[in-house]
C-alpha cells in the first residue's frame, strides 16, 4: 500500500510540475540573422524565450547557382567569416533550443529546376549544414537540427521533392527536422504541395501581410477560419501562429499583446496541433519585448 501511495504522490508531484512549467503549452520560434543589431545567436538562445531559432537565410541556391548564405551584418560568408557561429549553435543546442537553417526568404534568388536539382540541393544542405561532411561548411562543424522552407518566390515546383530527399537523410542518424513558413491564404502558392507530403514537423504560418486571413482589431473570424483550415488540412506535427514581433516588423498583421493573450490565443489553443507562436524577428522582438510579454501565455 505504501508503495502505491508513493507512486500516487509522485504522479501528483509530476502533474503539479507539468502545470507549473506549462509543459503542455506551446513554444516560441524566432528568426535570427537579418539584422546585425539583434545580438548574437548565443545571446538569442540565452534569453530563454525561444524553443526554436531559424537562422535566416540561405538566400541563393538551386538552378545551377552556387549556394550562398546571407546573415546581413552578423558575418561575411564570402571570407568564411560565419564559421565561428558553430560555438553559438552548440550553446543553443545545449540549452535545448533547436537551431534550424531557413532557406529562401523574401528577397532571395532561388528555385528548383527539377527533381534532380532538388536532390543536389538536399545533398548540399546535408553535407554543409547537417550531418554530412564538407571542407567548406559555412557555419563550421556544428550540426543544425533541420531546414526551414521560407519560400516566397520563384515557383512552387519541386519543393516536395526537396522535402522527401531531406527527410531521407534522417535515416542516417540524427533526425532532420523540416519546418516551413507559408503565407496564411490556403493553400500556400509555393510550398502548398510540399506540405501535403506529411513530412513537416512544424509549420509556422505567416498571419501577417495577408489581410484576408490575419487578425484585425474588429474581427478575429478571418484568422480563426484560416487557422481551422491549416490545422485540419495540413498533415504536420504542429502548427504555429506566425506574427510580427513589432508593428514595424511587417506591413500589417501586428497583434497587440493584450489582444493576443485575451482573444486570439484562447481561440486557437484548443487545437491538438497548436504548437505556439513564431515571431519575425529577433531584432524587432528586442525593440518591443513581445516574446517576454507573451511567453507565459503561449
Amino acid at each position: 500500500m505504501a508503495f502505491k501511495l508513493n507512486i500516487s504522490v509522485s504522479f501528483i508531484c509530476l502533474m503539479v510540475l507539468v502545470l507549473a512549467t506549462g509543459s503542455y503549452g506551446g513554444g516560441i520560434s524566432i528568426y535570427w540573422g537579418q539584422n546585425g543589431n539583434e545580438g548574437t545567436l548565443a545571446e538569442t538562445c540565452a534569453t530563454g524565450n525561444y524553443e526554436y531559432v531559424n537562422i535566416a537565410f540561405l538566400a541563393t541556391f538551386g538552378n545551377g547557382q552556387t549556394p550562398m548564405i546571407n546573415l546581413a551584418g552578423h558575418c561575411d560568408p564570402y571570407s568564411n567569416g560565419c564559421t565561428g557561429l558553430s560555438s553559438d549553435i552548440k550553446s543553443c543546442q545545449a540549452k535545448g533550443v533547436k537551431v534550424i537553417l531557413s532557406i529562401g526568404g523574401g528577397a532571395g534568388s532561388y528555385s528548383l529546376s527539377s527533381s534532380d536539382d532538388a536532390r543536389q540541393v538536399a545533398m548540399y544542405l546535408w553535407n554543409n549544414f547537417l550531418g554530412g561532411t564538407s571542407s567548406s561548411r559555412p557555419l563550421g562543424p556544428a550540426v543544425l537540427d533541420g531546414i526551414d522552407f521560407d519560400i516566397e518566390g520563384g515557383t512552387g515546383e519541386h519543393w516536395d521533392d526537396l522535402a522527401k530527399y531531406l527527410s531521407g537523410y534522417s535515416k542516417k542518424g540524427k533526425k532532420v527536422y523540416l519546418t516551413a513558413a507559408p503565407q496564411c491564404p490556403f493553400p500556400d502558392a509555393w510550398v502548398g504541395n510540399a506540405l501535403k507530403t506529411g513530412l513537416f514537423d512544424y509549420v509556422w504560418v505567416q498571419f501577417y501581410n495577408n489581410p484576408p486571413c490575419q487578425y484585425s482589431s474588429a474581427d478575429i473570424a478571418n484568422l480563426e477560419d484560416a487557422w481551422k483550415q491549416w490545422t485540419s488540412d495540413i498533415p504536420a506535427t504542429k502548427i504555429f501562429l506566425g506574427l510580427p514581433a513589432a508593428p514595424d516588423a511587417a506591413g500589417s498583421g501586428f497583434i497587440p499583446v493584450n489582444d493576443l493573450t485575451s482573444k486570439v490565443l484562447p481561440a486557437i489553443k484548443n487545437s491538438s496541433k497548436y504548437g505556439g507562436v513564431m515571431l519575425w524577428s529577433k531584432y524587432y522582438d528586442d525593440q518591443s519585448g513581445y516574446s517576454s510579454s507573451i511567453k507565459s501565455h503561449v
